[in-house]
């Protein structure tokens, strides 16, 4: 019994010892709390090399800790390391996970977030930023807090969706009978059959295989993914279409933000909007870096006439009349976007 009673007494103060340690070589707890330091946990879905994990590194990262002595740590988990990405979003509006950089994976709960991938919305990225991070651009995510518990604080670029094929798309009539892969999502699926396509929904992960296969003769993605995937290797042609802009956001749990000082979330929030502008740098110059290397590994690029273009706008138009009639604010939004490129 004395020998219990001892081991007991050991026992205890082991335990009051380790709780007053407070664990100081573990990783931040989903308070996003390390000691005196506040950890913000980043998520994204890119690998490492892409411009939006370069910008995080290059820029966010170092920002924030230098600029809040400390106060501030930044961890970065690329490759949907904390899960995909709906999965990684539902973390930041929970709170497990302090900010994130998804795409438009909100659009469903949120429509005026789908409005960045209209079709053929967009002239070129300087038309992009020039919205995306004006008022319009503001008026887009005005809903994001409220709705979703997340803040925004930045825009950034996944980039221009192109055609990839195994055959040359020079006019409207070679999309008849192009059986094309497109991501499950109702307004994309809906571009591809208006042009003309036989649309075929397969996740990201099955792509490469089924043009390998031939299951699809072509896909739809900014001309990074196609490198970094590696399609160019089973497909042929690009078409220089540009028929949608692909951004993502920055986005921050709103209990965290609002559990941080002022000056906390002026450097978080001005090293957000610099990291977002250089990574959208990046992403203009890698857009020539990349056409480059495809173009060496036997890519032909074909960029459409103006014709093709206006034939390409009229095709995808019934898209466009069922948005107007769907919500009330959808033409005018639209018309405010276009004017903003002249």
């Amino acid at each position: 019994m004395r020998r219990m009673a001892v081991f007991s007494v050991i026992l205890s103060l082991l335990l009051l010892l380790l709780s007053g340690c407070g664990g100081s070589g573990s990783k931040s707890t989903a308070g996003g709390k390390t000691g005196g330091t506040r950890v913000i946990k980043v998520a994204n879905y890119f690998a490492e090399s892409h411009p939006q994990n370069v910008a995080l590194r290059e820029k966010f990262k170092k920002i924030v800790e230098d600029k809040s002595g400390g106060s501030l740590k930044v961890e970065i988990y690329p490759n949907s390391a904390l899960g995909a990405e709906q999965e990684f979003y539902n973390g930041v509006r929970n709170g497990t996970i302090e900010m994130g950089i998804p795409g438009l994976i909100m659009q469903n709960d949120i429509p005026k977030m789908g409005v960045p991938e209209w079709p053929f919305l967009f002239k070129d990225f300087e038309h992009v930023k020039k919205v995306l991070n004006g008022p319009i651009g503001k008026e887009i995510t005005a809903e994001l807090e409220a709705k979703h518990g997340v803040v925004p604080l930045a825009w950034s670029a996944n980039g221009f969706r192109m055609f990839s094929s195994n055959r040359t798309i020079d006019s409207i009539d070679d999309f008849k009978g192009l059986r094309l892969r497109m991501p499950n999502i109702p307004n994309y699926i809906t571009i591809g059959k208006l042009l003309g396509a036989n649309v075929t929904p397969l996740p990201i992960s099955e792509v490469f295989t089924a043009l390998e296969q031939k299951v699809v003769d072509g896909q739809d993605n900014p001309i990074a993914t196609l490198r970094a995937s590696g399609w160019y290797e089973v497909q042929t042609d690009v078409l220089e279409s540009k028929h949608m802009f692909s951004p993502n956001v920055y986005v921050v749990n709103k209990k965290f933000w609002d559990s941080l000082t002022d000056e906390q979330r002026k450097i978080i929030q001005e090293a957000a909007k610099e990291a977002a502008n250089y990574e959208f740098e990046l992403m203009e110059k890698s857009y020539e870096e990349d056409k480059k290397f495809l173009q060496e590994h036997g890519i032909k690029f074909t960029t459409p006439n103006d014709e093709f273009v206006k034939q390409m706008e009229k095709a995808v138009q019934p898209l466009y009349d069922e948005l107007f009639k769907k919500y009330d604010w959808a033409e005018d939004l639209y018309k405010r976007i276009k004017a903003e490129a002249e």
